[in-house]
């Protein structure tokens, strides 16, 4: 495969589809009869640090152009994008999960918590919830889960940049907490260099205790 033309994104492709982000699910939604459609995304679930977050964005007319899966985009480009979003949405919220929680409910559980309580935290309960991935339990509204919705949905993207920047943030802000284990720069995940600031400080009150990675390290 060539490269893509300067300034546009490689496509992504998927079982051999090439995946593209637009409205078509939310229009399938008003099709069938949905008067307040809203994408759900997560972000933290893999990291061995902090909470789990989620996003809730109802689009309303927000312009959509270089929505995309959070991941394919830079940091400049997902807290543009970001601004934008929260200037012109209908309606977000954002939701999170604590470290305790995921240690006592495990992470999945503790993720669909999340999605739960962004979808609680907003205006209005919406009729039809786009999921990313898989379904999930526990939600207050019926749900439609799509396969790399990310990458698929504008509503769904639009949450996944908002749940990204919004725990970006937060990570930084731990990150002054709590130095010395790169959390501005790795978001909590098991990058080298934090597994070995892991060996050498110990964990801090933000690690999750539950997760493997740290158990195999006997840190506690």
């Amino acid at each position: 495969m060539g490269r893509a033309p300067a300034g546009r994104r490689r496509p992504l492709v998927h079982e051999g589809q090439e995946l593209v982000c637009d409205r078509r699910f939310e229009r399938a939604a008003a099709r069938a009869g949905h008067r307040l459609v809203a994408g759900v995304d997560e972000v933290g679930r893999g990291a061995l640090c902090g909470p789990v977050l989620a996003c809730a964005v109802v689009l309303g007319a927000a312009e959509t152009a270089g929505l995309d899966d959070s991941k394919r985009l830079t940091a400049r480009q997902r807290e543009r994008l970001a601004g934008r979003l929260r200037a012109q949405v209908q309606a977000w919220a954002v939701g999170q999960a604590s470290v305790l929680e995921i240690d006592r409910l495990n992470i999945l559980r503790a993720t669909h918590l999340a999605m739960r309580r962004a979808l609680e935290g907003l205006p209005e309960l919406p009729d039809l919830a786009l999921v990313d991935g898989q379904p999930a339990s526990g939600l207050p509204c019926p749900q439609q889960a799509i396969v790399k919705g990310d990458a698929r949905s504008v509503s769904i993207a639009a949450a996944s940049i908002l749940a990204k920047v919004e725990r970006d943030a937060l990570m930084r802000a731990l990150d002054e907490r709590f130095p010395g284990y790169g959390l501005a720069s790795n978001a909590g995940y098991g990058s080298e260099a934090h597994r070995q600031a892991l060996e050498r400080l110990g964990p801090t009150p933000e690690h999750r205790r539950s997760f493997g990675a740290l158990d195999q390290a006997r840190l506690f």
